[in-house]
Order: structure tokens, then C-alpha cells, then sequence
């Protein structure tokens, strides 16, 4: 079931075909022409409806797609192509892993001249130091086909693809195991990154400021549910039909299971909760070596106008366009 966030009123759909279903109006005539339950107008809704509203949305859309699409003056199905869709955010929690493809860490540590590294000993080293990432604090996040602001502080501007994880049930002390009892649907993501150097001195908490500016995130297009194994996502990412990334989360080095483990230690995750699993080799900062003075080349970072597509064969296409800040 492919779960979308859709027109002026942010309703919570889903896609069939070249179709979107308005799931609160479809299951509504359902309700009334069967009797059953209805579902709420909203993602975070239909997430907390938990298993027994999932069931309601596969019966609402089968007899949308059954009938007229129509219902007095509401619509029900609409076409594909004449709506809006938005990121499929439930308005929670968004963590991110960081470092956590050793090929992406093994260029990145290339870059800042570290010498007497391997591919496989960078594996290694990313489960020797430990689980890290930060926490992305947002009042919005970018949809499929939104314009993302170019930070205007910023000069190395990079893309980050991710395969994401969107959480169903509340759960604290989770085990790595129990990851399938939690993962409610997968998406993809950017995490747009400013990849300047700070100046002043490194910190181990910080404010985390090059992952926290407006729609420092993207999502979408949809929320893949009960189709794809979140351990199993194939990503691309391209820049202005370029492409750039290439990988599937199944090399993660810290599994999404591990990742919830290690993250809901005395903490409580909700419904709606976003967990994404870190970027692999391909980024911008990861593919650029610096010059002999070192001075860092800008030609394959980001600038205004570009347009950053990510990609998943069972998820479907997010694409961005980058414009002044």
C-alpha cells in the first residue's frame, strides 16, 4: 500500500494505479454502505489506527476503485497527476544516523587525510566506535517536487539519499530483534547537509546546525507499507540526471533494528516516529578529493537551480529543486 499526504488540506491518502484514493472519504461511504469503521483524515491518524485501520484502508480502496469517484459533491479517487502531494511527515521525531555505509565513511575519512585505512577496516571501525547521529528539529519538511531553500550562509552544500523508516507503535527498550514489530512503512530521504566547516571548537553535543536549517529535510513520495523489507531498499540518487549514489540500506552497518535499540535506551518513540538509516558513497563531501594547497574544489556541490532526484524501484521518485534562500 503506497501512503501519500496530498492536496490543500494535507489528507492522507493512497495510491493505486495513476489514482489517489482519499482514504477518510472512501472509507466513509464504505461505513456507510456496509457499516465497519471509518479512518481519520490525517497520516499521523491513520498510523495511530495501527494494524485494524490498515485493514479498513486495503476494504475502502478496493471499493473506491469499485464504484463512481464521485460521492455527492466530494471526490474520492483522484488523478494522479491533477494533485499535490506532500511530504509524507506525520509532524514527529526525525532521527538520522550518521556514518553508517563504510563506503561513504571510507571517502569521507580519505578526505580529511587519514592514512592506512581499507573499505573492510572502516567497517570494522564504524561498529568498534559505536552508534552516532543527531536529531533534525523542524517546523516542515520538503515534499516530492518542492523547491528546498539554498541555505544562504552556506558554500559546500551537499545531498545525502536515505532509505527511512517510518515507526507504528510506541516503544521503549526495544530490542534489535523486534525492529519488525515497529516499522510501520518505509519512505525515502534527503538529508540536505551544509557541509562548511564550522569554526571555533568540535564538540561532542552541539546544535547540530549543519543538519538543522529550514526543509533540511526532504521525503517522500510516498510511505511504502507491508511491500519491502526495510532491510532490503535499493536507492539512487541523481543530480540534474546525473547519477550520483547507488546502494541498498541492506549495507548498513547498524542495522534499523540496532538503530532503535540503541536510541530507545530510557527513551519512548511514538507513532510517527522517523528513524533514517544514513547516506551511502556518492555524496558530494565524499567524492571530493581536496586541491594540493588544500583548498576544497565546489564542482560537486550543490548550487541554485540544481535538481536532486532520489529514487527507489518500490518506492517511486523524489525529486527537489534547490532556490535561493
Amino acid at each position: 500500500m503506497k501512503i501519500v499526504v496530498f492536496g490543500p488540506d494535507r489528507r492522507v491518502g493512497a495510491i493505486s494505479g495513476n489514482t489517489v484514493i482519499d482514504l477518510n472519504l472512501a472509507a466513509a461511504r464504505l461505513q456507510r454502505e456496509r457499516g465497519g469503521a471509518g479512518l481519520p483524515s490525517t497520516l499521523l491518524g491513520l498510523i495511530d489506527g495501527g494494524a485494524a485501520a490498515l485493514e479498513v484502508a486495503t476494504l475502502a480502496i478496493g471499493h473506491a476503485l469499485g464504484n463512481d469517484p464521485k460521492d455527492g459533491a466530494a471526490t474520492i479517487v483522484h488523478d494522479l497527476a491533477t494533485v499535490q502531494l506532500h511530504a509524507p511527515w506525520p509532524g514527529k521525531r526525525i532521527v538520522c544516523a550518521g556514518g553508517n555505509y563504510a563506503e561513504h565513511a571510507y571517502g569521507m575519512a580519505l578526505n580529511r587525510g587519514v592514512e592506512g585505512i581499507t573499505l573492510e577496516t572502516m567497517a570494522q571501525k564504524i561498529r568498534t566506535d559505536g552508534n552516532w547521529g543527531f536529531w533534525k528539529s523542524l517546523d516542515d519538511v520538503a515534499g516530492p517536487g518542492q523547491d528546498v531553500p539554498y541555505p544562504s550562509r552556506v558554500k559546500y552544500f551537499d545531498y545525502e539519499g536515505e532509505a527511512v523508516v517510518v515507526l507504528g507503535k510506541r516503544g521503549k527498550n526495544v530490542k534489535a530483534s523486534e525492529i519488525g514489530n515497529y516499522v510501520w512503512g518505509v519512505t525515502l530521504g534527503n538529508d540536505w547537509s551544509n557541509r562548511d566547516h564550522e569554526p571555533g571548537p568540535q564538540r561532542t553535543v552541539s546544535y547540530n546546525l549543519q543538519k538543522n536549517f529550514d526543509y533540511a529535510a526532504s521525503l517522500g513520495p510516498c510511505i511504502l507499507v507491508g511491500e519491502v523489507d526495510h532491510q532490503n531498499v535499493a536507492v539512487e540518487t541523481r543530480l540534474n540526471g546525473e547519477l550520483r549514489q547507488k546502494f541498498n540500506s541492506k549495507d548498513m552497518v547498524f542495522s534499523f533494528g540496532e538503530l532503535l535499540e540503541y536510541l530507545s535506551r530510557d527513551f519512548t518513540f511514538a507513532p510517527g516516529d522517523i528513524i533514517f538509516g544514513g547516506t551511502g558513497a556518492g555524496t558530494a563531501s565524499d567524492t571530493t578529493k581536496n586541491n594540493p594547497d588544500g583548498t576544497r574544489p565546489h564542482d560537486r556541490f550543490l548550487n541554485v537551480g540544481d535538481v536532486v532526484e532520489m529514487s527507489s524501484p518500490q518506492i517511486g521518485s523524489l525529486s527537489n529543486r534547490l532556490v535561493a534562500g
